[in-house]
């Protein structure tokens, strides 16, 4: 059964970031969590969590009312991690993709729930070593979420372009911004969602595959957005992980404003058909901001970097009635220095290794 959708203060925040544990010395990635987790108090315990595979950790905030609440929230609990992960031997990588660490190579979390789940996908789920960003954002009600879901999938691509973070994979330049979106897109129940419409469509939904043993809970439905009744919040899963904190911040406060302009704007057309929405996230994920975004609103094709600017200046009400107009800047940072990925092959064009390119983006997480 799908379980009720809680209630939640509209328009809370929560952030669930995806880091990976590197070796202090070779910067490979090294399967420290285990020990990581053990060395935590129980007061970190619900903050740091073990995630797929042993080379990963996942760091969550509490319930947060603004922006500012989660810079301040996150910048503890991470620097908690940064430490715990030191006294192991490992440095936190932030990036959605190690450039060159084998996928194979990895260690599974022994986790009856994720052994399942590799059991079931297989090489699938073996080359799953990624990282992400996800956004949580308290709403009232199913409907309330539902409505969002539908509108909200029309502005993914954009969220993806500007997060991009890995162009790398097992030693090799993929061709792409994000491949980290791709290899996610290979598993079941993945992807742009169809548009739902209600509530009870999606239980209808979700029952269906519970019926027929597709999934066991709704979690096991990994779209790029999807409603989680667990919190009362829809979860916005498509970003790749910023290589800054600074970044992270600023793409947190943009899914916050879209989500209450899509709350409060009950009049707003149709989102576009799913195969355009999923040809602007290929876009972002090959090309990122140089990549084409069809928008129907203005009926033409513009580059997603122009995208995002317009779809800043219609946000900007909302950005000053949340209070945080300030995190824009960093946006417009990101359209003029370009992404994490654009940065990443800047430096390896430039005759960086990936051990050095790896150093210079650890050290760049908490520049101002």
């Amino acid at each position: 059964m799908v379980p009720e959708f809680k209630k939640s203060h509209a328009f809370t925040i929560g952030v669930e970031l995806e880091f990976q544990l590197v070796d202090r010395e070779s910067l490979a990635l090294v399967p420290r969590a285990p020990k990581i987790l053990e060395s935590l108090s129980d007061q970190w315990k619900d903050r740091i969590k073990k995630e797929f595979i042993q080379s990963m950790l996942e760091v969550n905030t509490g319930v947060c009312h603004t922006i500012d609440d989660v810079a301040q929230d996150l910048r503890v609990v991470t620097l908690h991690l940064e430490q715990k992960a030191h006294e192991q031997g490992a440095l936190l990588h932030p990036t959605s993709l190690h450039p060159f660490s084998r996928a194979l190579d990895q260690q599974p979390t022994q986790d009856p729930r994720y052994l399942e789940i590799l059991e079931d996908l297989r090489l699938v789920g073996q080359m799953l070593i990624t990282q992400g960003l996800h956004v949580h954002i308290g709403v009232p009600d199913g409907d309330t979420a539902i409505w969002i879901v539908d509108h909200i999938r029309a502005y993914l691509p954009l969220i993806l372009s500007l997060t991009a973070s890995s162009p790398f994979f097992q030693g090799i330049d993929t061709g792409f911004q994000s491949y980290r979106s791709k290899l996610f897109e290979q598993l079941p129940r993945s992807g742009i969602p169809a548009s739902l419409g209600s509530w009870d469509e999606y239980v209808r939904l979700c029952n269906m595959l519970m019926e027929g043993g597709i999934i066991s809970d709704v979690r096991d439905i990994w779209w790029d957005v999807r409603p989680h009744p667990y919190f009362g919040t829809i979860e916005v899963r498509i970003g790749d992980l910023p290589p800054t904190f600074k970044e992270i911040l600023a793409i947190t406060a943009l899914i916050h404003a879209l989500v209450v302009y899509i709350s409060k704007n009950r009049n707003l057309p149709p989102p576009p058909h799913r195969l355009i929405i999923a040809n602007n996230k290929w876009q972002a994920a090959r090309y990122g901001l140089n990549g084409t975004f069809v928008d129907l609103d203005v009926k033409t094709r513009l580059t997603q970097r122009e995208a995002v600017t317009h779809l800043l200046a219609r946000l900007e009400d909302t950005f000053l009635e949340l209070g945080s107009k300030k995190y824009t800047d960093v946006l417009k940072e990101v359209l003029t220095l370009g992404s994490g990925s654009y940065r990443q092959r800047t430096l390896k064009e430039r005759g960086l290794t990936f051990q050095e390119i790896i150093e210079e983006t650890i050290e760049g997480f908490w520049n101002p």
